[in-house]
């Protein structure tokens, strides 16, 4: 059986694909230890846990917060899902040389866009109101904002978003500078944190 002509003309998204995987598994990861964590926190509540360094840098204040459990369940585990779906979408694209629909890019465009309104909130809440900075926390902070730029600019250059031809062409550009923009992205962070915590002096003053 021949490929269609829009199959045949297809090709394989492979960076995108092995991104998602490689993000996928340190997410995947990261909600595991923080899922493990706060199993510690519940079984002793004063659980010495090996992500708490100091004041500044700490897990158990995260996972002791109403905002760690928004959904009425530990945040984590909410990751453990996410981050399952995004390399089965990666492993996806390595296994079939069809397109995907479009209905499934935009279905796991909004998981990605929900995850980074999450991820906005939690970076807010722990700035602005538990004062702390939870390492694994900012590991699934750090590969869910590339992950947004990388799923969202592929869906407009690619047209999975429907947009003008004139519009996919500028995302075709930007799509190549997402490296880039992931670091712009960190530095906002890290300058908000700056102005917030004082992280530079606390951490290594």
């Amino acid at each position: 059986m021949s490929a269609s002509p829009a199959e045949a003309s297809y090709r394989r998204p492979t960076a995108l694909a092995i991104f998602l995987i490689v993000a996928g598994a340190i997410g995947f990861w990261a909600a595991f230890m923080l899922t493990v964590d706060k199993f510690h926190l519940l079984q002793d509540p004063g659980a010495q846990l090996s992500c708490n360094f100091s004041v500044l840098v700490g897990c158990s204040k995260n996972l002791n917060s109403w905002q760690g459990s928004l959904l009425g369940f530990p945040n984590p585990i909410l990751g453990l899902a996410g981050w399952t779906a995004t390399i089965a979408v990666g492993v996806g694209l390595f296994a079939t040389r069809a397109r995907f629909a479009r209905w499934y890019w935009i279905a796991f465009n909004v998981g990605v866009v929900l995850a980074l309104a999450l991820v906005i909130f939690l970076i807010t809440t722990s700035l602005t109101v538990l004062n702390v900075l939870c390492p694994w926390c900012m590991v699934t902070w750090a590969v869910t904002i590339p992950t947004f730029w990388a799923v969202t600019l592929y869906n407009l250059k690619e047209g999975n978003i429907p947009v003008p031809e004139r519009a996919r062409r500028f995302f075709r550009t930007l799509y190549s500078w997402v490296p880039l923009i992931t670091i712009v992205s960190y530095a906002i962070v890290a300058v908000l944190a700056q102005i917030q915590l004082d992280w530079i002096h606390r951490a290594f003053v």
